[in-house]
């Protein structure tokens, strides 16, 4: 097979998006006095749905995010409460897309929690989760929520396991034990059916998530990757990472193949890593770099190129992360395709990109709204377990949308006990997760053991008096008889 070297030179062709542009938003719809995380993790640190954005913000002692209602742009107060029970660095976090209220965190402190943050928005500051999910032994750098399923959340940790959790009992159901490195990217693909991860050991891999199978790998020596996205439905997986030259590149592969890439083609001699963001709606691929104002965009196609450069958004402000609203959170009546939430971390800024089609017609354009995923799950925590795969529940964005039936997230009751996953039990040694709690910890097995100690030693006294009674008896019995 041959890779196809892809010319930097844009060849136009006739395309409805091929005129599609970046619009930053007036300053009085940005959000501004935010202390952004400067943490050097190479994550967005931002999350955005239809009701809230949550910002990971710098703190002392512990992780903390804020959590902001969209429409309350404008500079925030710089007491505004946070959520803020975690012990470490908050690392990542993830809107729930099925329940707006319900965000998932996870930190270095080696946990994962659920939030659920109350109507309107926080109003002090919030400690307690929903859920506080202990399995990984050291800090966990990824969480993604499965795309169909209502209670189904992936997380990965740097123990290089990723744990499947349900939520709907609260705990982990499998472990994928496969990498022999730190993961870097989880994606999955339309119905959640296969995860394809990316990992600091150089492979690409698409693993069988029920059965922790990998179906393939890719050894990638000329392509360092770094993040990986499934392109919806077409079969197809797209890569960013590094040449070996050292130049930014991305590459296009064959999910059923990843013996080499269809495409390889190299973007820029920028160091920052390239953020991957696919709309299956409109076969768009963005891709925004880290630490560079640039979005670029291009058009994916069944047939060669398959790659279609459009255009670039260019903006002197550097990103650190990237918030995406939802499809069902879009202003249809200006033609939005696709809406950024810019991370500007000296500005303490967050700064919303909209990607607007030009359209002179006021109606409705169909053509670029198809049915899209939308906040009904397809199927339940258990159903997806058992080995059912279906669709996204499809909504059209043209009269706006209603939720049929009010669904409620509920953290299950369950007493405290043991997490088995593949034999291992996984509370058994949960890690302390500061130095106070290590000692604390230390202290109190000290005592333990003196105690089993004590109480070990008064049982050797005790046996030896019941031997010494048993003895008694015997030599007492032969007198009895002689009698």
């Amino acid at each position: 097979m041959t890779v196809t070297k892809m010319s930097w030179r844009p060849t136009y062709r006739s395309s409805k998006f091929r005129n599609v542009y970046g619009k930053v938003a007036n300053r009085e719809h940005c959000f501004d006095g935010i202390p952004i995380t400067k943490n050097v993790h190479d994550n967005h640190f931002c999350a955005v749905n239809t009701k809230y954005l949550a910002i990971v913000t710098e703190s002392a002692g512990g992780g903390s995010f804020i959590v902001l209602p969209v429409s309350q742009a404008g500079r925030i107060d710089p007491h505004h409460p946070k959520v803020c029970g975690h012990q470490g660095n908050v690392l990542d976090i993830k809107w729930n897309p099925f329940f707006e209220n319900v965000i998932a965190s996870c930190s270095e402190d080696a946990s994962v929690r659920i939030w659920e943050i109350p109507e309107g928005g926080l109003r002090r500051n919030m400690t307690e989760a929903m859920m506080e999910l202990y399995g990984h032994s050291r800090r966990v750098g990824l969480i993604e929520w499965h795309p169909t399923s209502s209670g189904i959340l992936f997380s990965a940790g740097y123990d290089y396991k990723i744990l499947i959790w349900n939520l709907e009992i609260g705990e982990p159901v499998k472990m994928i034990d496969c990498h022999s490195d730190v993961i870097l990217c989880m994606s999955f693909n339309t119905d959640g059916s296969l995860l394809a991860t990316s990992c600091k050991d150089k492979k690409l891999r698409v693993i069988e998530p029920r059965s922790g199978r990998v179906l393939q790998n890719a050894n990638c020596k000329n392509h360092r990757v770094n993040r990986v996205v499934f392109l919806g439905s077409r079969k197809r997986l797209l890569t960013t990472g590094v040449s070996r030259w050292n130049t930014r590149q991305i590459a296009l592969w064959d999910q059923e193949d990843l013996s080499m890439p269809l495409v390889e083609e190299e973007i820029d001699g920028l160091s920052g890593l390239l953020f991957p963001f696919y709309d299956a709606d409109t076969q768009m691929l963005y891709l925004a770099g880290k630490g560079d104002g640039n979005i670029r965009y291009y058009e994916i196609t069944a047939e060669k190129p398959y790659l279609q450069y459009l255009m670039e958004f260019r903006s002197p402000a550097p990103q650190r992360g990237l918030g995406v609203m939802p499809k069902h959170g879009l202003d249809v009546g200006v033609c939005e395709v696709f809406r950024f939430y810019k991370l500007v971390t000296l500005k303490g800024l967050i700064e919303p990109i909209s990607m607007i089609v030009p359209r002179r017609s006021e109606t409705y354009q169909e053509d670029i709204y198809p049915m899209t995923a939308g906040t009904e799950p397809a199927l339940s925590a258990a159903e997806w377990l058992s080995g059912v795969n279906r669709d996204p529940v499809l909504m059209s964005l043209k009269e706006g949308y209603q939720r049929p039936t009010q669904l409620v997230f509920k953290a299950p009751v369950k007493d405290k006990k043991s997490m088995v996953v593949n034999g291992i039990d996984l509370l058994e040694n949960v890690p302390p997760r500061t130095e106070n709690e290590l000692l604390r910890m230390f202290f109190r097995q000290q005592e333990e053991l003196k105690k089993l100690k004590e109480e070990l030693n008064t049982k050797d006294v005790k046996i030896r008096q019941l031997e010494l009674e048993l003895n008694n008896l015997k030599n007492a019995s032969p007198v009895v008889n002689n009698v």
